[in-house]
């Protein structure tokens, strides 16, 4: 058994990654871009989106310094590693921090300069077809979900090389867990930035122009439209890009991490490298099933991209097979780790199943928000907050079945091979499959705000009502997938969250050279650790929320103050100050994502330097568990939300004599109220939980030496 034969995967997978990410941003950059009023537009929003990436990434990369600096000095006089002096560990460690840090900024970036682009050119499509503009919409994704996983994987990859992982692989992943900290610390920052502005405008958007104003969405009478059209990308491309780029690249290192302990028995590298390869052949089927994604006019864009992501499926556990066959077929027992893969796949497709079933129109959940709308906003607070509890239950039992069969799986391998530690790596290998179809999840996550941007391009530029009605669909389409993307998100963190976990437990072991596999829950410190574990999850969900609460009120007094005293605006004579706008909420993000991101950080330090090692453990192993389970209330309540006020506009609700309550009825304006509340539930709280609970394992296992 030798890990050498599949190796090239990785090198090759990320120069493809890169190659068709560059494709598919030229595809799309030499589109049609529109009427020149649909390029007037698209330029405000480009520029306004640009403006805040600049400063927002000025603060973050201030903070990565001082990050990585704090690092060093840490690592210096606190661990000690054999056969590496301490100011090498340190060095080595910082600079893997600002490299995972410099990767993630760089594929929020990128990922981003494509979907504003991209919006314009799927507008001017929509001229045409329904085909075209899918087209240039997943494409333009994909160039983000492509160059998100495959960064992730070269930047592991060199850094392994760089740091001797072939000479010394078992000590090797230890020394670039610094990279997984960096681009988890990045991404927290980018995701509460992007988070807090997108919700903002929204909330100002929609509460002033729809409810107050009662002007349709998108209005280019509406001076925060474009504020709004900018959040999308900012908080949609760019955060979500780098929230899944640090998902990769840390749990790429927690199972290499876990693989040293098999490694150290059997002497053979595959264990360390498994990880690597199998997220390189993932990353091959993603790319052939975005290519295999084709439009029509007739049936729905989501019929063509549910086959695109069942042919990456089909690709990941055919390579899965491979894989698993050829690194890890110890005594032709290596199919037990393919069922393990399996498991993780599945479960990456049952949480595609059930936050479509919770957040699209189609299914009860929506449909029961709609009808509480008609009795009012109470009810349909109640309801929703109904729903997002429920949620918890399908999710729960779902991470708990996938935890269950990988660690039986992996049980079984070692009682067929009689080698250790075959549980904990069989929940690895699930976490990896589960991460397989990543780019491809991805591309369909930045799908969602390109074809928003695009609807909003159409409606301020005054399209044709059929370029409105082709786009309309696009946008319903996009919805779905963005709340796809969370529930994938919050999924792929849990399994993660116990594999690195694990890690930490093993790191913890090596430094103090004695077993540490139990956290003992009776002792009082640890206790302590895990009760303040849950309580960070609460406590940042509420400082992130109540940003968005701050800033939407800013707002909305500024959007309010422009229709009163420049009664023009509504009348069509006079524009309105949109730049006011985008500057009071780019001001607004960036001061209050640094309380939230601060308290992530500092938290589990401050606990793991008072109460020790085994109460920092807890701390992980509780927080992780209360924020998995918050996430999944937040994201799923929120879209359910969201998509009752669209059933509601689409016509789909009707009174007890068949008459439809659409746009201008009491029951639209609950669920406008609704969908508000539920705003910086599902796109600022939700996703950068998903953040913090990788962030908690990532910043544990760096400053380990701290703790013992």
């Amino acid at each position: 058994m030798d890990a050498s034969p599949l190796l090239w995967v990785v090198p090759l997978s990320g120069v493809l990654a890169i190659a068709v990410a560059a494709y598919f941003a030229y595809d799309v950059l030499r589109s049609p871009t529109g009427t020149p009023e649909m390029q007037k537009v698209a330029g405000a929003i480009y520029v306004a989106a640009v403006a805040f990436i600049q400063r927002q990434y000025r603060t973050i990369a201030g903070l990565a310094l001082g990050g990585m600096v704090v690092i060093g000095l840490v690592i210096y006089f606190f661990e000690t590693a054999p056969g590496i002096s301490p100011t090498e560990l340190a060095i080595k460690t910082s600079i893997a921090f600002i490299v995972g840090a410099a990767c993630s900024m760089a594929s929020g970036i990128v990922g981003m300069f494509v979907a504003v682009k991209s919006n314009l050119r799927t507008a001017a499509a929509a001229q045409h077809s329904v085909a075209d503009a899918l087209r240039i919409s997943l494409r333009g994704g994909a160039v983000s979900g492509i160059l998100v996983v495959g960064l992730s994987l070269i930047g592991v990859f060199v850094m392994f090389i760089a740091y001797g992982g072939f000479q010394h692989p078992d000590q090797a992943p230890f020394t670039i867990v610094g990279f997984g900290f960096g681009a988890s610390f990045v991404a927290l920052f980018a995701q509460l930035g992007g988070g807090i502005y997108t919700k903002a405008a929204d909330l100002g958007a929609d509460l002033v122009g729809k409810v107050e104003a009662g002007i349709p969405e998108d209005d280019p009478r509406n001076a925060a439209v474009i504020a709004d059209l900018v959040g999308d990308n900012v908080g949609d491309c760019a955060g979500r890009g780098a929230d899944l780029f640090e998902s990769t690249a840390a749990e790429n290192i927690g199972a290499m991490i876990l693989g040293v302990a098999i490694y150290a028995v059997t002497q053979n590298p595959a264990w360390i490298l498994f990880p690597l390869v199998v997220r390189g052949f993932g990353l091959i089927a993603s790319m052939i099933g975005i290519f295999t994604v084709r439009g029509s006019d007739t049936k729905s864009p989501m019929s063509s991209l549910n086959l695109g992501y069942y042919i990456t499926i089909a690709l990941s556990i055919a390579g899965m097979f491979l894989v698993t066959q050829v690194m890890l077929n110890e005594k032709g027992a290596g199919y037990w780790f393919f069922f393990a893969g399996v498991v993780g796949i599945v479960t990456s497709l049952a949480f595609v199943y059930i936050t479509q079933y919770y957040t699209a129109g189609d299914w009860r959940p929506v449909k029961e928000i709609a009808e509480a709308a008609k009795t009012g906003p109470a009810t349909t607070i109640i309801s929703g907050i109904a729903v997002g509890f429920e949620t918890t239950a399908a999710s729960a039992i779902t991470i708990a079945l996938a935890l269950f069969f990988s660690h039986f799986f992996g049980v079984k391998w070692g009682e067929a091979t009689g080698l250790p530690h075959g549980g904990i790596y069989g929940t690895a290998v699930a976490t990896m499959g589960m991460l397989m179809s990543a780019a491809f999840i991805l591309a369909e996550d930045t799908f969602g705000p390109i074809t928003d941007n695009a609807g909003g391009v159409a409606s301020m530029a005054r399209a044709s009502e059929e370029t409105r009605e082709r786009t309309d669909r696009l946008d319903a389409v996009g919805n779905t997938t963005k709340a796809l993307t969370k529930g994938y998100a919050v999924g792929s963190a849990a399994l993660a969250a116990f594999l690195l976990f694990s890690a930490y437990l093993d790191k913890v072991a090596q430094l103090t050279g004695k077993p540490f596999n139990s956290v003992d829950l009776a002792k009082v410190e640890v206790f302590l650790g895990g009760f303040l574990g849950a309580m960070l999850v609460y406590l940042f969900s509420s400082l992130a929320i109540r940003a968005v609460g701050r800033a939407g009120a800013a707002i909305i007094e500024e959007v309010r103050t422009q229709f009163r005293e420049h009664p023009g605006i509504m009348a069509g004579t006079e524009e309105p100050n949109y730049a006011r706008v985008v500057d009071i909420t780019t001001a607004s993000a960036l001061r209050n994502m640094i309380a939230p991101g601060l308290l992530a950080v500092a938290a589990p330090i401050v606990v793991g330097v008072l109460l020790k090692a085994e109460a920092e453990a807890a701390l992980l192993m509780v927080g992780t568990m209360a924020g998995v389970i918050l996430a999944t209330v937040l994201n799923n309540g929120g879209g359910a939300w969201d998509n009752a006020k669209k059933y509601i506009e689409s016509g789909m609700l009707k009174d007890e004599k068949g008459r439809v309550l659409g746009k201008g009825t009491p029951a639209h304006a609950a669920a406008v109220v609704g969908d508000t509340v539920g705003d910086p539930f599902k796109d600022t709280a939700g996703p950068s939980l998903h953040v913090l609970i990788k962030l908690l394992a990532t910043i544990t296992l760096v400053l380990a030496p701290l703790f013992v």
